[in-house]
């Protein structure tokens, strides 16, 4: 899995619950994408383990992850 700098020095310090598997998951199996007005590309799905819908936040290669987290405002 790809990285930002950002994700690995801030996100991960922050989040260190977050595994990989789950990001993953989201990015091959989400419920939901948008793209942003900066390219980057949302996508959300359920993570049981966290009872909660994860947000993961790309870059505009659709690869390189810069962002994750627990999405308590996502309606399905």
């Amino acid at each position: 899995m790809k990285t930002t700098t950002y994700f690995d020095a801030s996100v991960m310090k922050r989040r260190p619950y977050l595994k990989a598997e789950w990001i993953e998951h989201v990015l091959k199996h989400p419920i939901r994408t948008e793209v942003q007005s900066n390219g980057r590309i949302r996508r959300w799905a359920y993570i049981p383990e966290l009872d909660r819908y994860l947000r993961v936040v790309t870059e505009p290669d659709g690869e390189t992850v810069h962002n994750a987290f627990p999405d308590r405002r996502f309606k399905p």
